[in-house]
């Protein structure tokens, strides 16, 4: 099969399974968004809107997050995943909005990349998912599954960000971002996958890859 039919049949299953793709945390607003993605990295969604609300009740803003002592921050984030150093992100992160943009979320880049504790691809989800910027934020997840399906044989997010990028058109990456997630975590699990009656891997992986997946 050529790639390119590969990635319209791809396409065409993620929009039948996911006509709508609601984003998956809870917010108020972009800078509320912000914090719950930079939340979210090595936790589960369920488990950052479990704990979103009480800290949007103390801080929905960066001036009120920034008033926090860190150790505040960090009772209230403590289920979630290296709640030590997210604390202090949050705290610094709010502080600099405050000094650099006068509590406004920057809409670049750059800028968003320049606060503490967010990284390329968590600026991306904002950018895309808040702002309506393309981009195709890319995981390790879905750097898993496009290395299943054979989009990709980079070595690292950064390289399948590109693949992805140049194989779906621009007005796609926003949806396909989220239709992809959805996927994997209904259908594409990391372990003891049956990839034979998978969906997309059935007809989109490799059977070198079906193979290596058989002998995990």
């Amino acid at each position: 099969m050529l790639k390119a039919e590969k990635v319209g049949r791809i396409g065409e299953i993620l929009d039948q399974l996911y006509a709508e793709q609601p984003i998956p945390l809870d917010h108020r607003d972009p800078y509320t968004f912000l914090v719950a993605v930079m939340l979210s990295a090595q936790t589960t969604d369920k488990k950052v809107n479990q704990v979103t609300p009480a800290l949007f009740d103390h801080a929905s803003t960066p001036r009120e997050m920034a008033s926090l002592q860190v150790s505040d921050i960090k009772d209230l984030i403590r289920e979630i995943g290296l709640a030590p150093t997210k604390a202090k992100n949050l705290h610094r992160m709010a502080e600099q909005l405050v000094e650099r943009h006068d509590g406004a979320i920057p809409q670049t880049f750059e800028e968003l990349e320049a606060l503490a504790g967010v990284g390329h691809k968590t600026a991306s989800v904002v950018m895309v998912q808040a702002f309506g910027v393309p981009a195709f934020p890319v995981d390790t997840h879905i750097h898993r599954l496009a290395t299943r399906w054979g989009l990709t044989n980079g070595k690292n997010v950064v390289q399948t960000e590109k693949d992805l990028k140049r194989l779906f058109p621009k007005d796609e990456w926003a949806r396909r971002h989220l239709q992809i997630i959805f996927f994997g975590r209904e259908h594409c699990p990391a372990r003891y996958h049956d990839m034979d009656s998978c969906p997309i891997c059935g007809f989109a992986a490799s059977e070198k890859r079906k193979r290596a997946e058989r002998q995990r």
